[in-house]
């Protein structure tokens, strides 16, 4: 070792040395700057005579709108029609109000009827007809729970009434009960003018069923009913065709029906019902069980 090297110059070339290991070749060499682009050269203004040209107006400026082909209109799945029962007396009085003051807990039907094209139906006459809360028609003999009730020459719950220009007819009536057999329903035909266009039914919730006719005096009866929606085999054969909802209201319940007609349908041969076949043999679990509160909420059967 040479001890005539000065201490503080060797220091000043360690710590050279140290940091140019740590920090790298940043310190080692300045980063070059990158030269600006020049900007181009003007062009030599053309020789002759000036013309001035007209800005574009903001029209002529704007892009061309874009046509958009339509699509032709979506044709509606038809509403099925299915058997129009044993309790069919032809078409019922004009009128709105089919309640001739029965009890029952409120209700409004009302019809939205479209014909094959998805328009508005105006002027179709539309016919609504069901039980009372004790699962009693008018106008016919042999009904109730001891087959002794004769309705002949009544008309309660019956009605006919034409949409308007919406394809709409209303009607007001109450909550229907039910009879052996069959769960609770509406019946309805649509015609147009002489022409019967379509037979259905419209099916209840069964939850909402059960709770009136197990809870108000009006409804209950001595039984339970022995059919619901998932056994009834006309609700089965009608299926989803039929698109309704049904809404409650602080004084009545409203069922909303949204009904798909062909204008120049004719009327099929009324068959007999279908079989309720889908039902298994023997009664329905009594209220109590745990299987048939079930059944009667959509998702749990």
């Amino acid at each position: 070792m040479d001890d005539s090297v000065d201490p503080r110059t060797s220091r000043r070339r360690w710590l050279a040395l140290g940091l140019a290991g740590v920090v790298g070749p940043a310190l080692a060499a300045p980063a070059k700057s990158t030269p600006k682009p020049r900007a181009p050269a003007p062009k030599p203004a053309a020789r002759g005579p000036v013309r001035h040209q007209a800005a574009p107006s903001a029209a002529a400026a704007a892009a061309p709108p874009k046509i958009v082909q339509r699509e032709p209109a979506l044709v509606p799945r038809l509403t099925a029609g299915t058997t129009e029962g044993p309790y069919y007396s032809g078409p019922g009085p004009v009128r709105s109000d089919i309640s001739e003051g029965l009890p029952g807990v409120p209700l409004e039907v009302r019809f939205v009827v479209v014909d094959q094209t998805a328009l508005p139906f105006a002027g179709a006459l539309v016919d609504l007809w069901h039980c009372d809360a004790r699962g009693v028609y008018s106008g016919y003999a042999g009904q109730g729970d001891q087959g002794d009730v004769d309705t002949r020459g009544r008309s309660f719950l019956r009605g006919r009434q034409a949409t308007d220009r919406n394809g709409v007819a209303a009607f007001r009536t109450i909550y229907p009960g039910w009879y052996p057999g069959r769960t609770t329903h509406l019946h309805f035909k649509i015609w147009n003018a002489e022409n019967t266009v379509l037979t259905s039914q419209f099916f209840l919730p069964d939850a909402l069923s059960e709770y009136l006719y197990t809870q108000l005096d009006d409804y209950r009866r001595g039984r339970l009913r022995d059919t619901l929606n998932s056994t009834d085999g006309i609700a089965l054969q009608v299926g989803n065709s039929l698109l309704g909802s049904v809404r409650e209201e602080r004084e009545q319940y409203v069922v909303t029906l949204a009904v798909a007609v062909d204008r120049s349908a004719r009327p099929a041969p009324e068959l007999p019902p279908p079989d309720a076949g889908a039902r298994p043999p023997g009664p329905l679990p009594v209220l109590d069980s745990a299987e048939r509160r079930l059944s009667l909420v959509p998702g749990r059967r």
